[in-house]
């Protein structure tokens, strides 16, 4: 645990929440700072292999924060939670720099193998609240996952994915829309095309009693 991450974890929050007014505040005040700064310590117990006591001191971080980090899960600098309560992160979550979760997040497996089920985040995430991004997938950079979306696929770097199940909705800033848009002129109008059939059924009839002199056209039709 370097001192610089610390330092990019208190910036972090005094940069993202503007009801933050100084670094004391954020030290004293902030489970999401308590959270991750355990997590750090608790981590490296994790990767020295020592055995039973990085899963009790998890869950005492759990217990005093409310918020839920496997000691394996790897997450780099300037990570922010906000609010944090009911947080669950899995064992092999990978998270880089600048990430941003809020209240409810989880990001869960969707495997009982032993192997990487949990998804990746890259750098600049930010998953909104009750937001449930699961498996091993990849949340590209910059990417934005919208308050109770449910991610199980892959999202592409700097979009907007929302919805359960989650779908991108904007990419690169500009929107997508689910369903292709026609132009006015394209669209089908199902009344226009019946009036126009009873248009063509009247000019035949005129017709007809035009041809006939006015004698019973009921055959004709």
């Amino acid at each position: 645990m370097r001192t610089p991450t610390i330092l990019a974890d208190l910036r972090a929050a005094l940069e993202r929440d503007p009801a933050a007014t100084s670094w004391l505040e954020v030290v004293l005040c902030y489970p999401g700072f308590h959270a991750i700064t355990a997590h750090r310590l608790i981590h490296r117990l994790w990767r020295a292999r020592v055995p039973l006591l990085p899963r009790m001191l998890s869950q005492l971080a759990r217990f005093l924060t409310g918020i839920e980090i496997h000691p394996g899960a790897r997450i780099g600098p300037g990570f922010f939670i906000d609010h944090g309560m009911g947080v669950v992160i899995g064992e092999t979550t990978e998270i880089g720099t600048n990430v941003t979760l809020y209240q409810g997040v989880t990001l869960g497996g969707t495997s009982l193998h032993r192997a990487k089920r949990h998804p990746t985040l890259e750098d600049g995430v930010t998953v909104g609240v009750g937001a449930a991004v699961l498996g091993a997938i990849t949340i590209g950079a910059d990417a934005k996952v919208g308050g109770g979306s449910v991610v199980v696929k892959d999202v592409p770097p700097n979009s907007t994915v929302v919805g359960i199940p989650g779908r991108v909705v904007i990419q690169d800033g500009v929107p997508i829309r689910a369903v292709p848009e026609w132009a006015h002129v394209e669209m089908p109008d199902p009344e226009m095309e019946k009036i126009g059939e009873l248009s063509a059924r009247i000019a035949r009839l005129e017709r007809i009693l035009e041809e006939r002199g006015g004698q019973d056209v009921s055959a004709a039709l």
